[in-house]
Formats: structure tokens, sequence, C-alpha cells
């Protein structure tokens, strides 16, 4: 508990002068009493978010306060605000406010917010006319009433979270209405009389007991829909509903927080419409040439995707990943049945070496099996005169196999990278000791150029893969 000091606050502001100051935030400072803000009279902006004010008596003097918020404080009524005739906007939610009759002296709002609190009824705000956004969601409030019947210029409404149970004719005046939240009530009807509200452009109405399709026919007058969402009705358990909502309001974009695109599609079975036979198997797609450089998009894939190849017979079959369930040896690579018998390693090996001779193709995709077999005109001289760090290098890319779970989809990337980083370097080392060893001075310019290289590990994962989608129908940002 404290008191706000009128010296303190002329302090915080660096002013001797109260008249002065129009704007105050005095937030999270626990204040039970302000009484000394009657001598600030030019006060129009006041914030008093997080404090301990249990009444706003004190604020009646500042009569030219247009915009207050006195959220989360211990308000359990709103008298003193009757007093404040300039006043546009108020805040008072996460209190605990039984009534809101004090507010409707107060012609001039323009935005009521007053989530949040004990309000059980509604009073009749035909008075204030200019009010064009009204929020009292998470509220025992049981009926809408005639309360806003007179509320023309209102554009946004949110009601949700309340114990309404019929909507009637208490929109039927609301014809600028643009946004309407009515999500976690007792609703089982959509009234014919929505159709007045053809403006409107985001409706929710999740969350409610909606059961039958002829309970939603008035959404064919919402020319303006754009954004729907029935998720949590009985209504919304039926199969192909989308489709039939799509038909009764042509020009809806999401539906259910989804783009209607992507849902039609779904239901015409054009995207994973082999779920149903595959189970939990991943997709398998078109391969692509085993080039790390260029990254996947999917994490399904560990290497570059499955490889498709001719078999012995002239059928075409797919090169897919599987599971191992027990311990790899090195140089062990599995297979899928491509035909009746399961070659062995031998066997894709003399395949290998004998590819293109026969004018049947090997079962291994060429970059495969070239990093796998041996070259078969690789002479064991020339085998032996490679470098340590190449026959490395070969060893490690044979030990990895392309149904590795262990190995994580990074490190694919990382361990191409370093590669061709070591062999540049292994490069350049050779270049030097051979100019030395013909004994002529070698200068080297001292302003080289760095060579450039890409993000390794996490950092190079993080910019192949896509963005996410965010900000599709979800919830709204003002009655929070």
């Amino acid at each position: 508990m404290a008191i706000l000091n009128t010296k303190q606050v002329l302090k915080d502001n660096k002013t001797n002068n109260s008249n002065s100051i129009t704007s105050l935030t005095l937030t999270f400072k626990a204040l039970s009493d302000v009484s000394c803000l009657s001598d600030f009279n030019n006060l129009e902006k006041l914030d008093l978010t997080f404090n301990s004010l249990s009444s706003l008596e004190a604020l009646k003097e500042c009569v030219n306060l247009k915009w207050l918020s006195v959220v989360q404080n211990k308000l359990r009524s709103l008298k003193g605000i009757e007093r404040l005739t300039k006043l546009t906007v108020l805040n008072a939610g996460k209190n605990k406010l039984n009534s809101m009759d004090e507010v409707t002296s107060v012609i001039t709002l323009r935005a009521l917010i007053l989530n949040d609190n004990e309000i059980t009824s509604i009073p009749k705000l035909d008075r204030m006319k200019e009010l064009n956004t009204l929020v009292l969601s998470r509220n025992p409030i049981q009926e809408i009433g005639e309360s806003m019947e007179k509320l023309k210029l209102i554009s946004k409404i949110s009601l949700s979270h309340c114990q309404i149970q019929t909507i009637g004719s208490s929109l039927k005046s609301c014809t600028e209405l643009r946004e309407l939240r009515l999500a976690h009530n007792s609703i089982t009807n959509l009234p014919d009389e929505l159709v007045c509200n053809k403006r409107i452009r985001i409706l929710d109405i999740g969350n409610n007991f909606i059961g039958r399709w002829s309970n939603l026919k008035v959404l064919s007058s919402l020319s303006n829909l754009r954004n729907l969402d029935l998720q949590g009705n009985p209504v919304a358990e039926k199969k192909k509903l989308a489709r039939k909502i799509k038909k009764l309001v042509p020009s809806l974009q999401i539906y259910n927080a989804k783009p209607m695109e992507k849902i039609m599609e779904n239901e015409d079975g054009r995207i994973n419409d082999s779920s149903a036979d595959a189970g939990d198997k991943p997709e398998v797609k078109k391969p692509k040439h085993l080039d790390h450089t260029k990254g996947s998009n999917s994490m399904e894939h560990h290497v570059a995707g499955p490889s498709k190849d001719t078999d012995v017979d002239g059928n075409q079959e797919y090169f897919m990943e599987k599971k191992s369930k027990g311990k790899r040896k090195k140089g062990d690579v599995e297979f899928p049945d491509i035909a009746k018998k399961r070659p062995t390693f031998e066997d894709l090996k003399q395949n290998g070496n004998n590819s293109g001779e026969d004018g049947k193709s090997s079962y291994l995709n060429p970059d495969i099996k070239n990093n796998l077999l041996p070259d078969k005109h690789e002479t064991k001289e020339s085998s032996k005169k490679k470098t340590g760090e190449e026959v490395q290098r070969k060893k490690r890319v044979k030990n990895v196999t392309i149904d590795d779970g262990e190995i994580p989809f990074s490190a694919m990337f990382t361990a191409d990278i370093t590669e061709n980083a070591a062999s540049q370097n292994e490069s350049l080392k050779k270049s030097k000791q051979e100019i030395h060893s013909a004994g002529e001075v070698v200068t080297f310019p001292k302003n080289k150029k760095k060579i450039k290289r890409g993000n390794v590990g996490a950092s190079a994962l993080q910019s192949l893969l896509p963005a996410n989608e965010i900000g599709l129908g979800g919830p709204s940002a003002w009655d929070d």
C-alpha cells in the first residue's frame, strides 16, 4: 500500500509546474491513494495499471481526462467516473466490478473495456452514441437484452466466456458491426435478425451448442464475412462441413483459424490422400541428387530423399528409407525388397561394377554408389597415393547410412562444409610446399581476401527451413 505524492510526481517528471503535465504512467506502484492527482488540472492520459485502488473517487477532479486505464486493481465500483465528461477510452478490466451502471452517463466514451470482472447484466447504453468498441468478456452475463438497441456506430463487441444463451434481436440496430465474438457461451442458434449485420467480417461463435445445419443458414446474408470460427460446436463435427460453409459464404477466407483453401483441399483428398494407407510412414517423394550444399526443406529425409531406379525386370521402384532395429556394422546398407530376393551387399557391389554393360541400371543412385562402392577403374597403386585425409573422408561417407536416425539433420550439412574447407586448406599447403621446394622466392600480398564461408551447424539449417506462418484467424488482441 502506498500514497501518491505530488512532489514525487513533479520530481519524476523533472518539472515544478503541475499544469504542464498532460500524461502520467504510474504502473506497478501498489498505490491505494491517488487523491493528489486533483492538482494536475491538464492531465489527459493516466495509466494506473497494476495498483491497489479500491475507488475512483479521487479522480473526479481530473475533468480533462480523455484516456484512463485502471486494469488489475481492487475496484468494486466505478463511482466517480461520472464527472469525467471528456473521457473517450476507459479500461477497467480485471477488477471486482459487479456493475457498470456508472458508465452510462459518460456519453463521450468510444471504447469501453470491462473484461474479467463480476458484472451480471448490461444496462441500456442508448445514450452512448459514440461508442464503437465494447469488451465484456469473462463476466457472468446471461443475456444481452435491449442494452445495445441504439448503438449504431459500434463496430466491435466481445462477449466471450459469459453465460449468454440467446442473441435474439439485441444486435439488430448495430448496422456498423464488423467484429463479433461470442465464443464459450451457451448459444444454440444464430437468429435471423443477424441479417441486419451485413458488415460483419469476423464472427467467433466457437464452443457453443449449435447442433443443426439449419441454425447456420443466416450466414448466407453476411456477404462481407471473412473469418468464421465454429469449432467446439456439435455441428462442426459433421463431415465436409467446410464445403457447405464455403457455398453458403463464398467470401470466407479463414475457417476455424485455418485458411479455407487448405481445408477444401484436405476434404477433396488432394493433400495427404495416401495417409490412410501409409499410416505413420513418411511421405515418399521423387529423388534429388545427393547434394548437401543445396539443403532440404523437409526434416523427414536425412540425406536427399529416396532415389528412383529400375530393377532387373524393368519395373520402377523407389529406394525408401527404412529404420534398422539392430546394430550396424561399418559398410552396411539396408535396402527394401525390390525383387523377390533381397540383394546382398556382394550382389550390390557386383551390380555396381557391371552397371551400364548390360543396359540395366544399378540398385543404387549413382551418387550413393560412388561413395559406397569402389570405382572399377581405380587401381591399387592410385588408391595408395591418396592422402590420409581423403581416405578418412571416404570412410566417414561410407559409414553414413540413409536410415541412420542418430545422425542430426544439420550434421549432414556441417560435415560437407567442413570437408570442403579442409580440402581447400590442404591444396593451398601443397602449392606452397611445391613453390618453396623449387628454390624460388615467394611473396604473398598482405591484404588477402578472406574466403567467406556459410554458417555451419544449426544456424545454417535454420536458414534453409521455411518461415512459420502466423496470424491467421487467431484470438482478438483487444480483449485481453
